[in-house]
């Protein structure tokens, strides 16, 4: 039925219908889906024709089968409709009797041709023609005398109708009927009906092409045809054949085969000696060229030159005309003929041993037979070998004419054989048979296999049988698989399609012959199926050949390309054909299937996520059984694993699942990951594995840098302070110049594996993977690798060399393996002659670096160091750099150190020519070739300065006075370049290149040598607005507050940058108006105040200013579209916008982000996906160039991309909501948090996040939805984020502005953001009560809370949680006014409880409340009212440990000292409210997460030897609890308590272990187990420590002849007591507590102890082990006999607590600010193990060194002198004086100079200075709180690799050095140079201000420090208690001494304890004496002023002239 039928039929169903799934609703169904169908049809096909089409076609078809009638088929389907009614006339006329009469074969004729017609008339419709044609054309030709224009009309209709056939897989056997019907009338006499005859021919032939498989053999029978009739038929047929087969060769429709064979016979026609036939070809050819548009004949017959080329040249000496012809017609000579058809010529001359042709050949090119067989040796025996018979005939032949030509000047003749040919050219011959291997024709394959066979048995003297073949081929597979990637890669030639598939099934039956042979080429391989497998014509053969391969490698061997392999299908699979992805499905099905429980833990890991093809979900299943479901955190690990891999297809899936995994299956995830003070450490990988992808070199279009940056876009801007990067460093520098074997063989195994196996792997230039290929080979054979490391049974190998080889990665091996074998060879070429400098002579960087790097190469000295450098000239021209710039500074020093003078003077010269042009300001370099030219510069002056580093180091530890001397000289030839080069230059170019830091480090000793000459030196206010302006650029504001200092009038470009860089945006916007009013035609001037209007929000005004500019300006409109843009779009503007998109074709971030905000207004779907991907390709670029390294660099390019994946998200989320009003805030408020999440993870200040809240205003205002409150909403609540970071910030004009706006948008407690403004300003009684006058106006006072409102959108709970907040800021204000009663407040405080009481907020601060009004109760009442105010307090504090986490380390702490404290008191214990706490305590401990406890364990320990029984009871349930939780950990800070000399602790410790031990429910565990670990452990320990060791010296004990028990223990579950892992994290706020894990998973466990034990030389000899980890890490751990360790370990807690807080805290975070902690582990009172810090050495031993260069001794009698005279005086100024002239004089400050040597890269010299000063100023606080002394510069430990300033013994703690017998007078160690170390600002700037965070930090948390120190109280240090005993002693004497009968009660200790703590407390509060004289008052003082105080102090000298002398102040 047609379409209108079927709808009208559809209307008349769809109104009887009335029921929803009837039969009629069933029936309509169908009709609908029938007219669907039809419609679709209609659409592509146009209207199907209607009955007069087929009325037309019937009658034709009805007068055809006359007088029998048609069996129409009722059918809608027109094809179906005509091959029914064609093949009733075919059934009727193969039976019908020929024509009676004329006039009926005419009728029939005539009705044919118009059936014929008609058909065409369906021109996209085919049918079964042929059968028709065939009995159509015999009946109508039958009976005699048939018209010869009947006959013409036959083949007319004939050739139509063919032309309308289809073979559908039908054999060439059903064309041959009608074949030789046109071939008989070819013969015709009339040459019309040839004609005809031979066009339906043509058109029969043409169906051959149908089935696109070997046409040209298929058709080898037709044209024979043709040939046949040429060769002895009429001239008139002769003629008819060429003019047809040239109808043939025009037709550019037809296969290319055919038209191959066409023109192959035309110009085998040229050779006739009848021109009438030669003229007719040449004219049919020249016709064929101009139909093909060809220029000529030549580009027309070259693709068929293998063909043409043999058929011309074999008949050269009996046909010369024809190739004298043929090369007329093609334009060309015959000489030049001969020339290039070469290769496919002689193949059959010498096979068919033409002798007479290679002679005629000889004259014609002058060039012999055998010089030519032997330029084309393997395609010729190629052709031999594959003869069928005449192989050996060809083989003497050839052999005898090399013999004959070999002829010596002697006149003896050389013997050639067959063999030596062969061999000669193996591997190019076997590839030529090889490729055979893989035709479609069996006899074709079985001739190369037989040809195989042949050649062994020539080269071998055996022949092959199936079994050997593939061990023969495998000998040479390296060269094989090259020979065929060349072919493959178009090297040797253009291949066809054909050709191309012919290889690629070669190669599955290569691998089918050699078997697991393949495997050492496979790297080879697999890069060639990863290359074709995405070309969909090549896919299947490649898949078969990718299946075969696999399938024939063992388990092992598929390992490495299971990733690869599934990557490459799952990437390519919507291209597959269907037997194409048969043959994927079965490869995978191999691996996985039966292959995978082999590889399951070694390469299925690789495995790309298959699940998301239909076709794989069975394989997939089997997967998941196999490996079983894992986590979403294992499968993000294995996600990014993979994606850090060099295979890049493997590398885009895995960002496409990543991408999937971020985006859909588990964002909530990754925003939990990316949460709290510090990130998960996936966050770090996650970053590293996107920048790293981001940064790869890709070819334009490739997918990979694209999925990154969107994946970055989702992950957001993630703060850089809370994630973890760690880029690869990869560098080395020789240091022995090459004279040391061991050396080189490591730099050239760098080389390899850092540089060249990565450049090999990821280039597509196979020309260049050649040549790297040969410098590969060459460095391996230089490393003495050899094949014998892979093949059993050869040459052994040594030990070394194994070793060396073992140790290489494994994608290393993978891929230089095959190299062992390799034997690639480079013809050298001549250099181009260098004139210095070439930088001048050069126009690139490139061109300069790789000449001036030639150049070297060719200028090295040594024998090794030309062997390795001499590989790389091949590698070096290639277009890639990055090897030149590699191997550079390595020539560069190599020629340094044996080169010549002028050698010397060339690179000196090279180097002022790249400076210098940085800072010509008429420079004509580009900017490219500056920037990258100084950048390569730079790498190489810091690779020498390393070098000199190390050797200076070296000199003075050598002792062989000839190595000394040498080195010596060494230094002088480098040191003879680095000092000619003007420091000033440098520094000028270093920062013109934005090299800041090395322009830092040289201005800076510009500045010592400045200051050296003069303190008031003229130009240092210069150099000093320099170090200013460096330190804006590097965004360090502490330094540039520390510049600033020092600059007595500062410039109003200095204000202007220390504004900008603090954020005090409108003192700068003054500063630029200022700036403007002087020279109001500077655009500079008018963008810097533009940037201030812009960070002020101030866009109405920044629109104005910007017209007003270009009014007057017109031409700065680039400069300023970023600005025009941004407001425009802020205030809504969008014609303005669109304006100025369409007038700019600049690509920066606001450009494109306006084009992407317009294609969002425009909903167009398309539009948004193009301007994203263009969007995010722009935004993307600066981050793609920083690299991993420079994330915070690239910073604000990561905000962009943020700001582009939260424009996706919230127009995504309107738009679909646009339509309906329900759901809408359901939807935002899940879009709500998403966004919240990610605003949270960006960097905390307003720099960062205003942009963002800014954009999201922009993105909600896009799409108007009418009447959606919830919008508006949404805009409200941003604008309220905006006024609060802006208040954070100190911005208060620009936070008002905000804060109004929200109330414009009626935001629901804006007043609460107002208030807190007010209160920020300064005026907290005025907030408060605009708070209070907020609150009643909105009911807020009272407890209204069972109203319900209804004007409000959000939900109960929300509500309530609002009110609370509200209530709690009151309540908290109340409190700090100190206006309130108390009892008031505590209403207050109760109320928020009262409506809100599971928040862990309000609970925190109402304990707080009690507690602090518990501390100022009267001592009296403490045990009435203070009693009720612990329980509440406790009551609180249980409350908010269970409901979060943000107050655990003020609440567990607190809450432990207030219950243990008062169940030590009996009278309170014995009270019914102190059972109330122990009640509360019980259920806190039941129900809280037992890692909250841990954080406070040292404390619970602490307090183990408790008196009260019940209050022990729950102590002891509370340890058990949390050993049986965390055994791992707890068990090392439990030992101690095991081992105490108190026998009370011992025996309770003992118990408690017992219970855990023996709990019923722990059996099955493993805890039980660790339990006996940990005691035997700590059994062993302190048996090593207390191991006594003779008098005689014994510097060495041994593990297993010492401490065999612990040496058996070394095996173990324990993890190593290291600081990180002892540890417990908190889970951020958002994170459920449940589920959290607060120990790293993958802590490090015993797996042995290393033999030595080192006995270190100090009076406690303490021992030295070293313990391997099960990271295969080594630590190393010092045991100390003697020793009280609790105090060590009691600050580590305290450490930890304190970095813990440096990270939650926005400021320090930002800075980095922390504490080096180390482990340490207390065994008893007595002994212990501290973690042995490596990398680090003393600060004394540094700095006397640095002394002795400068020939300065470090003590002297003369100085003794003075410090005696010192000692006496009673004046501390002329202390101060003299210690200044007589010692200070003697030592003038060096320490810098230590950070110089030590990292003379000068960014690592920067950071490790900002690290080394905030490191020392956090100490130096923490210290003076702890009242830390004996601070010598031997208790200060440097780290060598970071800068870090490390405490190491706190033996002199609590101000206990106040009490020496000669006392210390300084807060902590700040001599002049450690001073010196911080650079030119000294202590200002970063040190002062790390001080201040520091300070203030500590003071705002105090309550919780305190806490920590309380464990000292309670398990008092042995120092105590021996001080305890001379009190005790003192106070007997004293009562002896007056006969009093009494004695005064023994000194108590703990309070001997709290004594001591109390001036910890009291520094916390801000209370300090500043002077120690006793008549100075206590004060309190600032945070600022306090530090000020304390710098003073510390850098007084009247107080360092009187410290020991030990102490070394002048130090």
């Amino acid at each position: 039925m047609d379409i209108n039928s079927l709808c009208s039929l559809s209307s008349v169903i769809l109104g009887d219908s009335q029921e929803e799934d009837g039969a009629c609703t069933r029936i309509y169904k169908a009709i609908k889906t029938r007219l669907e169908a039809l419609e679709a049809k209609s659409a592509t096909e146009g209207p199907l024709p209607v009955s007069p089409w087929r009325e037309t076609l019937s009658e034709c078809a009805q007068k055809l089968a006359e007088p029998h009638d048609v069996d129409w088929m009722d059918d809608d389907d027109d094809r179906r409709y005509v091959q029914h009614a064609l093949d009733d006339i075919v059934s009727l006329y193969k039976s019908r009797e020929a024509p009676l009469t004329h006039e009926h074969r005419i009728s029939v004729l005539e009705f044919a041709t118009r059936l014929y017609d008609l058909l065409t008339k369906k021109s996209s419709l085919k049918w079964s023609t042929i059968p028709f044609c065939v009995v159509m054309s015999t009946w109508l030709l039958q009976g005699p005398n048939v018209p010869t224009d009947t006959k013409r009309k036959v083949f007319v209709m004939a050739a139509g109708m063919v032309r309308l056939h289809t073979m559908n897989g039908a054999s060439d056997e059903t064309l041959y009927p009608l074949a030789r019907i046109t071939y008989r009338n070819l013969l015709d006499a009339n040459a019309s009906v040839r004609l005809n005859a031979g066009k339906a021919l043509g058109a029969l032939i043409a169906l051959y092409g149908e089935r696109n498989a070997d046409v040209w053999e298929r058709t080898d029978a037709c044209f024979a045809q043709f040939y046949g009739m040429m060769e002895g038929g009429k001239l008139i047929v002769k003629e008819t054949a060429v003019l047809v087969v040239g109808g043939m060769a025009k037709d550019p429709t037809l296969h290319s085969d055919i038209v191959g064979q066409a023109l192959c016979f035309l110009v085998a026609q040229l050779g006739r000696s009848n021109p009438v036939l030669k003229g007719s070809a040449y004219m049919q050819i020249m016709a064929a060229a101009k139909n093909h548009k060809k220029t000529s004949a030549y580009p027309l017959l070259l693709p068929y030159m293998d063909k043409i080329a043999p058929f011309l040249v074999t008949r050269m000496c009996s046909q010369p005309t024809m190739i004298s012809e043929s090369c007329r017609l093609m334009c060309i000579s015959v000489t030049d003929f001969l020339r290039t058809t070469l290769a496919k010529t002689l193949p059959t001359l010498f096979a068919n041993r033409e002798q007479a042709v290679l002679e005629a050949m000889d004259k014609e090119l002058g060039q012999t037979p055998s010089s030519m067989f032997l330029h084309n040796s393997h395609g010729i025996l190629a052709h031999v070998y594959r003869l069928d018979q005449g192989t050996q005939n060809a083989l003497d032949f050839i052999t005898k004419m090399l013999s004959s030509a070999a002829v010596t000047p002697s006149g003896k003749r050389t013997i050639v054989d067959a063999q030596s040919i062969t061999k000669s050219c193996v591997v190019p011959l076997l590839a030529e048979l090889v490729t055979a291997l893989g035709d479609h024709s069996e006899q074709v394959a079985q001739n190369a296999i037989d040809a195989l066979r042949k050649v062994d048995r020539v080269l071998n003297g055996r022949d092959s049988g199936q079994g050997n073949l593939g061990a023969f081929l495998k000998n040479y597979m390296l060269g094989l698989i090259s020979n065929i990637n060349d072919m493959l890669q178009d090297v040797q030639g253009r291949k066809s399609v054909d050709a191309k598939k012919k290889i690629l099934r070669s190669l599955g039956v290569l691998v089918s012959h050699t078997g697991s042979a393949t495997a050492s080429v496979a790297p080879q391989i697999m890069a060639t199926f990863q290359t074709m497998v995405g070309f969909p014509e090549l896919c299947e053969e490649t898949l078969y050949s990718w299946c075969q391969f696999i399938t024939m490698l063992n388990a092992e061997d598929i390992a490495p390309h299971v990733g690869s392999t599934s990557a490459a299908f799952v990437n390519s699979w919507s291209v597959f054909t269907p037997s194409a992805r048969s043959l994927a499905k079965k490869t995978l099905r191999y691996i996985i299937v039966e292959k995978g429980s082999e590889i399951v833990d070694n390469g299925l890991e690789d495995l790309v996520d298959i699940s998301t093809i239909p076709e794989l979900h069975d394989i997939h299943d089997h997967l998941v059984s196999l490996q079983g479901e894992s986590t979403p955190v294992m499968r993000l690990s294995s996600i990014l694993e993979r994606a850090m891999t060099h295979n890049h297809t493997m590398a885009v899936q895995s960002l496409n699942e990543l991408k999937q995994f971020m985006l859909n299956d588990h964002q909530s995830l990754i925003r939990k990951l990316a949460s709290g003070d510090v990130f998960d450490p996936l966050v770090g990988q996650i970053l590293t594995v996107l920048l790293t992808a981001a940064g790869r070199d890709i070819d334009e279009g490739d997918p990979l840098r694209p999925l990154a940056f969107e994946c970055l876009s989702i992950l957001g801007a993630v703060d850089p302070d809370r994630c973890e990067l760690r880029a690869k460093e990869s560098s080395m520098i020789v240091y022995q110049n090459f004279e040391d074997d061991e050396e080189s063989i490591a730099f050239a195994l760098h080389l390899i594996t850092d540089l060249l196996v990565e450049a090999f792997r990821s280039t597509s230039d196979m020309r260049y993977q050649s040549h790297l290929a040969f410098t590969i080979q060459e460095l391996l054979r230089f490393c003495n690798f050899t094949p014998a490391l892979i093949t059993p049974g050869r040459q052994s190998v040594p030990v070394k060399v194994r070793k060396r080889w073992n140790s290489l990665p494994k994608h290393i091996l993978e891929t230089v393996t095959p190299l062992l074998e390799a034997r690639y060879n480079l013809i050298h070429t001549t250099n181009p002659i260098a004139h210095h400098p070439i930088y001048s002579e050069r126009s690139t960087y490139r061109e300069w670096i790789q000449l001036w790097t030639m150049h070297l190469i060719s200028r090295v000295s040594g024998r090794i160091a030309q062997r390795i450098f001499g590989v790389f000239p091949s590698v070096i021209r290639n277009k890639d750099v990055a090897v030149a710039h590699r191997l550079l500074p390595h020539l560069v020093l190599n020629v340094l150190l044996s080169g010549s003078e002028e050698s010397t003077t060339q690179i000196r010269l090279e180097l002022l020519a790249v400076l210098e042009d940085q800072v010509n300001p008429i420079s004509t370099s580009s900017s490219d070739k500056k920037i990258l030219s100084a950048q390569a510069v730079f790498m190489l002056l810091d690779h020498l300065n390393r070098w000199l580093r190390r050797i200076r180091q070296g000199i003075t530890k050598e002792t062989n006075p000839r190595q000394v001397s040498k080195a010596q000289e060494n230094l002088v030839k480098v040191d003879s370049v680095l000092s000619n080069i003007n420091q000033d230059l440098l520094a000028k170019a270093a920062l013109q290149c934005k090299a800041y830091a090395l322009s830092l480090m040289n201005f800076e000793s510009r500045v010592v040598e400045l200051r050296q000459r003069s303190s008031n030196h003229q130009d240092l206010p210069t150099y000093y607005e320099h170090l200013h302006e460096i330190y804006a650029h590097l965004d360090e504001p502490d330094g540039m507050e520390g510049v600033s200092t020092m600059i007595l009038s500062p410039s109003l470009e200095h204000q202007i940058r220390h504004h900008e860089s603090s954020g005090h945006w409108t003192s700068a916007q003054s500063c630029w108006e200022v700036r403007l009013q002087q020279s109001p035609d500077n655009v500079d001037y008018h963008l810097g105040l533009l940037r201030c209007l812009r960070n002020l929000g101030h866009y109405d005004t920044l629109r104005t200013h910007v017209r007003g500019v270009l009014t007057r300006n017109p031409d700065w409109q680039p400069a300023l579209a970023g600005f025009q843009i941004e407001s425009a779009w802020m205030v809504g503007a969008w014609e303005d916008v669109q304006n100025i998109v369409h007038s700019s074709d600049v690509a920066i971030p606001q450009i494109v982000i306006a084009r992407l905000l317009l294609a969002m207004r425009s909903r167009d779907p398309t539009a948004i996906a193009t301007a994203l991907h263009n969007t995010r390709m722009v935004l993307g670029g600066p981050i793609a160039a920083a690299g991993v390294g420079n994330y915070r660099r690239s910073y604000e390019a990561m905000l962009d991309l943020h700001l582009t994946y939260e424009l996706e998200t919230i127009h995504k989320a309107i738009s679909s909501l646009a339509q309906q009003t329900t759901g809408l805030n359901f939807a935002l408020m899940g879009l709500s948090e998403i966004l919240s999440a990610r605003l949270d993870s960006t960097l905390p200040t307003f720099r960062t996040r205003e942009p963002i809240l800014s954009m999201r205003r922009t993105a909600f205002a896009l799409i108007d939805i009418p009447g959606s409150h919830a919008l508006r909403r949404e805009v409200g609540r941003s604008w309220l984020a905006s006024a609060k970071i802006a208040r954070k910030a100190g911005q208060w004009q620009t936070a008002y502005s905000a804060m109004l706006q929200a109330q414009q948008s009626k935001t629901r407690y804006s007043f609460m953001e107002s208030a807190k403004l007010v209160k920020a300003m300064g005026d907290p009684l005025h907030a408060l009560q605009q708070l209070e006058n907020s609150m009643q106006l909105h009911n807020l006072l009272e407890d209204n809370s069972n109203v319900v409102d209804l004007t409000t959108d959000d939900d109960g709970e929300t509500l309530k949680k609002m009110k609370a907040k509200v209530r709690l800021v009151r309540a908290r204000w109340m409190n700090e006014s100190e206006r309130f009663d108390a009892r008031m407040v505590l209403n207050t405080f109760s109320n928020v409880m009262t409506l809100l009481p599971n928040w862990e907020s309000g609970q925190y601060y109402l304990g707080q409340f009690q507690d602090e009004c518990y501390k100022l109760l009267p001592f009296a009442e403490r045990n009435n009212r203070g009693l009720k105010m612990n329980l509440s307090t406790i009551r609180a504090y249980a409350e908010a440990i269970n409901l979060g986490t943000k107050y655990t380390y003020q609440t567990v702490p607190r809450l432990l000292t207030l219950w243990l404290d008062l169940g030590e008191d009996a009278k309170v214990a014995e009270t019914d409210t102190f059972r109330l706490i122990n009640h509360a305590v019980s259920g806190a401990i039941k129900n809280s997460p037992i890692y909250k406890w841990f954080t406070a364990f040292p404390q619970i320990v602490s307090r183990i030897g408790h008196t009260n029984p019940e209050v022990y009871k729950q102590l002891a349930r509370l340890i058990a609890k949390v050993i049986q939780s965390y055994p791992n950990q707890a068990l090392w800070l439990f030992a101690a308590v095991l081992r105490s000399k108190k026998r009370e602790r011992s025996q309770r410790g003992s118990q408690i272990l017992q219970r855990v031990k023996n709990n019923p429910s722990l059996a099955h565990s493993w805890v039980p187990k660790l339990v006996t670990q940990s005691s035997n452990m700590t059994t062993e320990l302190l048996e090593l420590c207390n191991f006594h060791t003779p008098n005689i010296e014994r510097k060495k004990l041994t593990m297993t002849k010492d401490f065999p028990q612990l040496a058996s223990l070394g095996k173990s579950d324990l993890i190593i007591p290291l600081q990180e892992s002892l540890t417990a994290s908190l889970p951020p706020l958002s994170s459920p507590d449940s589920v959290h894990q607060p120990f790293p998973s993958n802590a490090p466990t015993f797996a042995g102890f290393a033999e030595e034990i080192e006995i270190m030389h100090s009076l406690a000899k303490p021992r030295k082990i070293t313990i391997h980890g099960s990271d295969g890490q080594t630590y190393m751990f010092l045991g100390k006999p003697k020793d009280d360790l609790r105090k060590d370990a009691r600050l580590m807690d305290f450490n930890a607590i304190i970095n813990k807080l440096l990270k939650a805290n926005s400021e320090s975070r930002r800075r980095q600010l922390h504490i080096r902690t180390y482990g340490v582990v207390t065994l008893n009172e007595e002994c212990g193990f501290i973690q042995w810090v490596p990398h680090t050495r003393p600060v004394r031993p540094v700095l006397v060194n640095l002394y002795n260069n400068r020939k300065i001794s470090g003590w002297s009698s003369d100085m003794a002198d003075v410090f005696a005279r010192i000692k006496a005086m009673n004046d501390g100024n002329k202390a101060a004086e003299l210690f200044t002239q007589k010692i200070l004089s003697l030592f003038p400050p060096v320490f810098h100079e230590w950070f110089i040597e030590t990292f003379p890269e000068p960014t690592a010299w920067l950071n490790s200075r900002l690290t080394y000063a905030r490191t020392a100023a956090v100490m130096s606080m923490v210290g003076f709180i702890l009242g830390l002394g004996d601070r010598h510069s031997e208790n200060i430990l440097l780290d060598d690799n970071t800068g870090d300033l490390i405490h190491v013994d706190f033996n002199c703690l609590f101000e206990k050095g106040k009490t020496l017998e000669t006392p210390e007078r300084v807060p902590f160690r700040l001599t002049q140079n450690l001073v010196d170390a911080l650079g030119v600002t000294g202590v200002e700037g970063v040190f002062r201000t790390a001080c201040e965070v520091t300070m203030q930090l500590l003071r705002d948390n105090k309550d919780s420090l305190m806490s920590v120190l309380d464990a000292f109280v309670h398990d008092p240090l042995v120092e105590w208690e021996e001080e305890k005993i001379k009190l005790d002693r003192k106070q007997q004497n004293a009562a002896d001494a007056q006969r009093k009968n009494s004695v005064k009660p023994a000194t108590d200790l703990r309070s001997l304890a709290k004594n001591s703590l109390k001036g910890i407390e009291k520094k916390l509060r801000g209370h300090y004496r500043p002077t120690p004289e006793k008549h100075a008052y206590e004060k309190e003082v600032s945070t600022s002023n306090l530090v000020q105080l304390l710098i003073q102090e510390a850098t007084d000298t009247a107080n360092l002239a009187r410290m020991y002398p030990g102490w070394a102040s002048w130090h």
